[in-house]
């Protein structure tokens, strides 16, 4: 899986139930998942909370036109790739729905070799486009397309570029030790060490002595000299990861570090000069620890001089939906499998969660998805349960037991009732609609499962909707 237009459905936008169900099966013949819907009203619903690859409209629709339709998604910055067809084709339509942002403008009767030709042309152009901002939207690996990103990526190549200490901000799981990497990689000292450390995982009896080293015999156990995290990183950067749960004590020696360029061994004499750049982050708000006197205030103001905050994921705009299908990639290849297929329902669940957790829960659900995955599909059932709860309270949806004891979305449980065994038309119906559910809404592919023609599959499926 490389493209997002190769797993998401194309929107069919059409009011005709023939033109619509025509349409759908070409587009499946040519290898793609659809969805159909016959207003423009219930093409923005659907857009609501769904994620497609782009969408093919008609001019002439009940209620709003495709014209206006184009209209509203692009001055809601919809960028999704759209193709506009009508009976009543003019040049002066096709001159206003390219000035509105159509990708292309195509005239009934259709054309179904041109049909395929434009969707496969608007795809191309996004998956161009896609890479290009891809390429353009990296600093040192951390992807972000949103302008909350990119003044970030700004603001910390320009802060690299000086040897003053910085201070990262931001939730856990929002990538604080990527971002100073990538500080240390812009810097001039990137050819020195880079040094992390989690102040939150050292014991606070040891801690002076990680960070300045210690003499021979400075307290028991110490059998020969140790040189310090600031030696280990000398020339170079140390990361202070989760400062705030440095010891006050250790914040003053901390601070004297800094102004003096010097430490000194526990046990030692004499300071020893050392060369490192200070890049500290916290998930805490450091103002409050101030207030409770956990934190001095003196070294907070030395970090917070140039301070940097990552933005948590949901306040990241379509950022998501790169870093799913970049994370995809990434964990795919790493596990030497190929995913060609993710189930709308389980992209969707991707992409509408809210992810306290920030991008590591979302990498860890999506490495999880991979690692469960099997003939190269990434099914809903692959994703951790808490995404897939939210996805239903999301949806609103209520449920009913099918015949195998599961509940599938979209009806109400019934009040318990004496046994029943259903009809044969009703077991018809439920394994049409699970086969459907189990190849993710393919007609196609459900109807060779089923064994019979599609246009019967469109029937059945018709009949069971009266």
């Amino acid at each position: 899986m490389t493209h997002q237009e190769h797993l998401l459905p194309l929107l069919v936008v059409e009011d005709d139930a023939a033109i619509r169900e025509l349409l759908e099966e070409e587009l499946n013949d040519a290898g793609y998942d659809t969805l159909g819907v016959p207003s423009a009203e219930d093409a923005l619903a659907l857009l609501s909370h769904t994620a497609v690859a782009m969408m093919i409209t008609d001019v002439r629709l009940p209620g709003m036109t495709g014209i206006q339709l184009l209209q509203q998604l692009r001055q809601s910055g919809s960028e999704l790739g759209i193709i506009v067809i009508t009976a009543f084709g003019t040049i002066d339509q096709a001159v206003e729905a390219l000035k509105l942002g159509a990708d292309d403008f195509l005239t009934k009767p259709l054309d179904l070799d041109a049909i395929r030709e434009a969707v496969f042309r608007v795809l191309e152009r996004q998956r161009l486009s896609l890479s290009h901002d891809t390429e353009l939207s990296q600093f040192h690996g951390i992807i972000g397309k949103s302008s909350a990103m990119q003044s970030l990526f700004h603001d910390a190549s320009r802060l690299a570029k000086s040897d003053a200490p910085i201070l990262i901000l931001g939730e856990s799981g929002t990538g604080k030790e990527l971002l100073a990497r990538a500080i240390h990689q812009e810097s001039k000292r990137h050819e020195a060490p880079f040094v992390p450390v989690n102040c939150a995982s050292i014991p606070a009896d040891l801690m002076e002595s990680e960070f300045f080293g210690h003499v021979k015999g400075a307290f028991t156990g110490a059998n020969e000299a140790r040189r310090g995290l600031f030696h280990s990183a000398q020339g170079g950067s140390l990361f202070l990861d989760e400062i705030g749960e440095m010891p006050v004590n250790l914040q003053a020696k901390l601070l004297r570090a800094l102004q003096e360029k010097t430490v000194r061994p526990v046990g030692g004499e004499r300071e020893e000069p050392v060369d490192v750049r200070i890049i500290a982050a916290t998930h805490r708000n450091l103002e409050k620890e101030i207030e409770q006197e956990n934190f001095r205030s003196d070294l907070f103001y030395r970090l917070e001089t140039f301070s940097l905050r990552i933005p948590p994921l949901r306040e990241r705009g379509t950022d998501i939906e790169h870093l799913v299908f970049a994370l995809i990639d990434k964990h795919a290849e790493a596990q030497s499998k190929q995913i060609e297929q993710i189930e709308p329902e389980a992209l969707n669940s991707l992409l509408n969660y809210t992810y306290p957790g920030n991008v590591r829960e979302l990498e860890n659900a999506i490495m999880r998805a991979v690692t469960l995955s099997e003939e190269g599909i990434l099914q809903h059932q692959d994703l951790p349960e808490r995404l897939r709860e939210q996805a239903s309270q999301h949806n609103g949806s209520e449920i009913t037991p099918t015949l195998t004891g599961e509940v599938l979305p979209g009806t109400q449980v019934p009040a318990p009732a004496p046994t029943r065994w259903p009809s044969l038309e009703e077991v018809e119906k439920r394994y049409i609609r699970k086969v459907l559910e189990a190849t993710g809404g393919n007609k196609r592919r459900t109807a060779e499962v089923l064994g019979i023609a599609r246009r019967t599959l469109y029937r059945r499926l018709e009949d069971s909707e009266e």
